[in-house]
């Protein structure tokens, strides 16, 4: 589908969110040769819905957010939502007028998530928090052993663009790369590519786990009590997808009866808004076998502009009838889900 042209030939693409200058900037300059670019935060309350009736293409953190009750319904011209994210479990599909499609900014993020997933998971093979707490405590330990991460599984559950970040930098560490998707194919240098079906064999042969599927029907506690079972006793879980693909009471209690398997979490079950306070459900800060990170793993300076230069990008092989990267599937958020 290529986007509909307006009278001077040129799509109007809106920008729900406010970017700062710096986003405005990169979506301005990258989309002007295809497109008319207007942000809705700069619209009158009038001028709204008339800015929402013309647009063809609407670049969002979130609808639900950005927009007021009821204003998707002046959308008639829409036919594609591009996600800043490189999620889309936030979208409800049923709101969209019929035929738009909904892109997420895949691998926007992958590199300084693949960083953060390896810095994790060295902290905790390396057990760096726990022996830094009793040496802090005046305790010297006798053996303080720690894990070789050079030679063992790394797991990527999820190979798109994140995970395959992640196993380029766990590769270079010296790991060998088990990846689990959809299909079970990949062009990827692996030693073993799997579909869900092959979930229990590489869970049970990795020494490393990375969690970076996306947040579908199917995928909502995907690694529960039976799949942490499967795993090493030493094994190091690493979540920066979203916390609900982990059961999380099912993951404390095994951190609680499995001392010497760690988890790294960027992500939690119920993250606060801005400026509240952090609340856990369970105490799994107190735990000397979790490190914690609070949703960070892809902020870095510069992501901002970098995450609209790739939106951007999208937008415009939209425009020029080139299929968009990222297209999510409905049926993956309400009926069947896939492991990307």
């Amino acid at each position: 589908m290529s986007a509909v042209r307006g009278p001077n030939d040129r799509p109007d693409v809106l920008v729900t969110y406010d970017p700062g200058e710096g986003g405005r900037a990169t979506l301005a300059e990258t989309l002007a040769p295809h497109a008319g670019v207007r942000f809705l935060p700069d619209a009158t309350r009038e001028q709204r819905g008339e800015w929402l009736a013309v647009a063809q293409v609407l670049i969002t953190w979130s609808l639900d957010r950005d927009l007021e009750p009821g204003e998707l319904r002046y959308a008639q011209r829409l036919q594609l939502v591009q996600l800043m994210s490189a999620g889309a479990d936030t979208v409800d599909f049923a709101t969209l007028p019929q035929g738009v499609m909904v892109a997420a900014n895949v691998g926007a993020f992958a590199d300084p998530m693949a960083e953060h997933a390896l810095g994790m998971a060295l902290a905790l093979a390396k057990r760096l928090r726990a022996y830094h707490a009793r040496l802090a405590e005046g305790e010297y330990p006798p053996d303080p052993e720690t894990s070789e991460l050079r030679g063992g599984v790394a797991a990527i559950v999820g190979f798109g663009g994140i995970g395959r970040a992640c196993a380029a930098l766990f590769r270079a560490l010296g790991m060998r790369i088990h990846a689990i998707n959809t299909s079970g194919r990949t062009d990827d240098e692996v030693e073993f590519v799997g579909g869900p079906a092959d979930l229990e064999r590489v869970l049970g042969g990795a020494d490393v786990i990375v969690l970076a599927v996306p947040l579908t029907r199917d995928t909502r506690g995907l690694i529960g009590a039976r799949e942490l079972s499967w795993m090493k006793g030493t094994a190091v879980l690493i979540n920066v997808a979203r916390a609900a693909i982990v059961d999380e009471t099912a993951l404390y209690d095994h951190l609680v009866a499995t001392p010497e398997f760690s988890a790294g979490l960027d992500v939690w079950w119920e993250e606060p808004e801005r400026g509240e306070p952090f609340r856990p459900r369970l105490p799994f800060l107190q735990l000397p076998n979790v490190l914690g990170s609070p949703h960070n793993s892809g902020i870095v300076p510069g992501m901002a502009e970098r995450a609209a230069a790739s939106a951007a990008g999208n937008v415009a092989r939209f425009i020029a009838g080139e299929p968009p990267r990222g297209v999510q599937r409905p049926e993956d958020y309400s009926s069947s889900a896939r492991i990307e």
